[in-house]
């Protein structure tokens, strides 16, 4: 189906890359051949890392007559196989593109490489006084090119949205070779069809994202943060729905349950606030008059503890916040400690399912008798549900994990749900996509694919399930 990375591509590469950034080391393609997925991997033939739009034209173009399949790669901390070169040829890195072109005052915009770290454009426009708000729990790693191929989320969606609700312009390579120009500093703009969107959540299938603009926003003055701690989950999620029906809108409402922090704690090497508690919510509440964001402070507390609250922590500066949030961030990683070999699911429901969701969950734990974990995003409907392996038999776990898969899915969409909110489908969820989405929309997305991408070149295993 797809030609091999043979002498004659070789040498176009060489030709056309710095030495350096054509790898072919079988310990240097080992970083490539995975992202965060555990258990997923598939080698590369070479890794390429561009740092001009021009080389990826060219590539493009080369790799297209040729029918190479060619993986775009952002910082590799993916979380459904999206940069795993599952067809092998060649992965194409954007980590070296990782300028800050532009901080636009004047018109609120920044204008970034897909390489750039999230957290590193939290750090430029807040120097400056302004704010881009989605905050993946992998902000210090995760770069924007692939946020905006997955059109990540994070805590801070439930006021502010995810990233689609920022990008403004794109710059981008077809699987032609093509480079197309999107959008611009523009805050209205409905000229035709709206690309810049289509492209946002395509998973590096449709094209390589070579620059993007992005809207910001005057950052918030005052911030308070609340750890709010509940001896039984329903009070938590009846809490979080009691807030949101006050009409009151925090930055961000996040969940805990204990065994998630317990697991942070042995992590961190280091006892959490208010560890000996059943759940826990996180909640954000930011402003401009610190007056205001008290009397919101104030007003989220008393429907706490009208809704069995058995305590609140209040965080007004810097430090504390952190401390506040430092579980929430280790959470992935304080599961994978505890099971290197693990699986999660992002599923999303109505904010005012997470409670039914939870508690049909308990019943898979029971049912098949392997810890699931659960953490999230009230505000959103968001759920992060980790199945872990810990020492199980390997034979049993691999025929267990579709099972319970395909069950987490099918309650997620009887509640009105869908079977990814931020991490996206990729490999891993392409085979429940139909069920999802129905035939007909599935045929529709082929379409768009086909259009873009008639050979199929760019980003070939991802989203679609296999044709029958």
């Amino acid at each position: 189906m797809y030609a091999k990375v043979d002498d004659e591509v070789l040498k176009f590469l060489t030709n056309l890359f710095d030495k350096d950034e054509v790898l072919v080391d079988p310990d240097l393609l080992e970083k490539y051949s995975h992202d965060e997925v555990a258990g997923l991997k598939a080698e590369p033939e070479v890794v390429v890392r561009a740092t001009t739009v021009h080389q990826i034209s060219k590539l493009m173009n080369f790799a297209n007559e040729k029918k190479i399949p060619v993986t775009p790669r952002g910082a590799g901390y993916g979380l459904s196989g999206g940069a795993v070169p599952i067809y092998g040829g060649i992965v194409l890195s954007l980590e070296k593109m990782d300028r800050i072109l532009e901080i636009d005052k004047k018109n609120l915009m920044i204008t970034v490489e897909p390489g750039v770290i999230t957290g590193k454009i939290h750090e430029a426009v807040e120097k400056e006084g302004l704010f881009y708000p989605p905050d993946p729990a992998s902000l210090d790693s995760c770069s924007i090119g692939g946020n905006i191929a997955e059109c990540a989320g994070g805590p801070r969606a439930i006021k502010y949205g995810v990233t689609r609700e920022y990008v403004c312009g794109l710059e981008a390579v077809l699987p032609s070779g093509e480079i197309i120009q999107l959008g611009g500093k523009l805050v209205k703009n409905v000229t035709g069809y709206d690309l810049i969107q289509l492209l946002i959540g395509s998973e590096g299938t449709l094209a390589i994202i070579t620059r993007i603009i992005l809207r910001l926003i005057p950052l918030p003055r005052v911030t308070i943060d609340l750890l709010v701690a509940f001896n039984e989950f329903q009070a938590a999620a009846d809490t979080a729905s009691a807030i949101i029906e006050r009409q009151i809108l925090p930055a961000s409402i996040e969940f805990m349950e204990q065994d998630s922090l317990i697991a942070c704690e042995k992590y961190l090497k280091k006892e959490l606030p208010l560890h000996d508690a059943a759940a826990f919510l996180l909640i954000k509440l930011d402003g401009n008059r610190k007056e205001d964001v008290q009397a919101l402070c104030e007003s989220v507390g008393e429907v706490c503890f009208e809704h069995h609250a058995v305590d609140v922590l209040v965080a007004d500066d810097r430090p504390t916040q952190e401390r506040l949030w430092e579980g929430r961030r280790a959470v992935v990683d304080a599961l994978k400690e505890r099971s290197p070999v693990n699986h999660m699911e992002d599923v999303v429901v109505p904010r005012a399912r997470i409670s039914d969701f939870l508690r049909e969950i308990r019943k898979l734990q029971e049912k098949y008798g392997y810890p699931i974990i659960c953490f999230g995003h009230s505000g959103d409907g968001n759920v992060h549900v980790n199945v872990l392996k810990e020492d199980r038999p390997e034979d049993k776990w691999k025929g267990t994990i579709p099972k319970i898969s395909e069950e987490i899915f099918d309650i997620a969409l009887a509640l009105g749900g869908q079977i990814t909110g931020e991490h996206g489908v990729g490999a891993t969820r392409r085979q429940y996509l139909e069920k999802a989405v129905g035939p007909k929309t599935v045929q529709f997305f082929r379409g768009i694919k086909q259009l873009f991408d008639p050979s199929n070149i760019l980003n070939p295993g991802k989203i679609f399930p296999p044709r029958r």
